[in-house]
């Protein structure tokens, strides 16, 4: 089974007979293929290699990553194949075209403010009040 390695951060105009040259210093079995704007059909500035030997995969990522090529420094890293088979088709609830959820790339940790209190928590807006209220409650004192 090939290995498919994304290459982006490329030059807007760059040769990719330069770019095969380069990837083929690596190593042998090396196909490459630029992702093209649909409108313009100008390079995106990026990319997808696909390798057929690990060793050779893992030497490109070592080798190219951070790499000067045109005056941008390369990425290279390993490609997370998509489950639904094509971009821009996301239906359904979870974006899965075939009804599976899916996968997240990245775990990212997100911080959301919500003005809603959470579960037993105080509106912190109100905190204030809430804790002059308390006061006059405990210094009142009632007959039992």
């Amino acid at each position: 089974m090939s290995i498919r390695l994304y290459i982006g951060n490329l030059p807007q105009t760059f040769d990719e007979q330069e770019l095969a040259a380069l990837l083929k210093s690596v190593g042998e079995g090396i196909r490459f293929k630029s992702v093209l704007d649909r409108e313009t059909g100008a390079s995106r500035g990026f990319g997808f290699a696909n390798v057929e030997e690990e060793k050779v995969a893992d030497a490109l990522i070592e080798q190219l990553n951070g790499k000067d090529f045109g005056g941008s420094a390369l990425r290279v890293e390993r490609s997370e194949r998509r489950e639904n088979g094509g971009g821009g088709n996301r239906r359904g609830p979870n974006g899965g075209g075939n009804g599976q959820p899916q996968v997240a790339r990245k775990a990212v940790n997100k911080v959301v403010h919500s003005d809603a209190p959470g579960e037993g928590a105080p509106d912190p807006r109100w905190a204030g009040e809430l804790s002059k209220l308390k006061d006059l409650l405990a210094n009142q004192k009632t007959a039992v």
